[in-house]
């Protein structure tokens, strides 16, 4: 049962829709979904691993597009909660991050939830160059989808018991590599 909702017309599609909307809400399951779908492939074939690559890495890159739009037009002041203490700490940080070298925030922000949402909002508000933005943007989620994808077929490969079983292991140790990189982020923030 758990398997064929994973390898049916419609997981792609759902995935795909998880990975846009953690663009904006941080508790949606995008990463999760990637390597969930990641393992199913490499374990039953269906969806194709390049699919979920191709697909995730798309909607990766159109959350981000729009977390950038939404800075540009809207600006990062606008609502209460944009406002707020933690909020206008993250986007200042953002902010300093940017002006260091906008590739490599862009790349390491795409593994980290809410600093992904503060970067694009900034870049946007910042006017960074749209053209430039877009294809760094482009590259980063590409490399995300590969990555997340790729640890839910490795430990598919690697890991006997079937997809449900790969499927586990592979979104507890996303998430264990998720929280390592949380770690490094805070203390290189520090």
């Amino acid at each position: 049962m758990p398997t064929d909702l994973l390898t049916g017309p419609w997981a792609l599609v759902v995935m795909s829709l998880l990975v846009l909307g953690d663009a904006f809400l941080v508790v949606v399951p995008g990463e999760i979904a990637v390597t969930a779908l990641g393992a199913v492939a490499s374990n039953v074939g269906s969806p194709p691993l390049w699919a979920v690559i191709t697909c995730a890495g798309t909607a990766a890159a159109a959350g981000d597009a729009a977390c950038y739009l939404i800075g540009r037009t809207v600006g990062t002041a606008r609502w209460r909660w944009m406002r707020a203490p933690r909020v206008r700490q993250a986007l200042e940080w953002a902010r300093r991050r940017l002006d260091g070298g906008t590739a490599v925030v862009l790349f390491t922000a795409r593994f980290v939830p809410f600093a992904r949402l503060a970067i694009n909002l900034v870049a946007g508000a910042s006017r960074i160059h749209a053209g430039r933005y877009l294809c760094l943007v482009t590259v980063a989620a590409f490399g995300w989808a590969v990555y997340q994808a790729s640890v839910g077929a490795i430990v598919a490969t690697l890991v006997p018991g079937g997809p449900v079983v790969a499927v586990v292991v592979s979104v507890v140790i996303a998430l264990a590599l998720g929280a390592v990189i949380d770690l490094i982020s805070r203390r290189v923030r520090r």
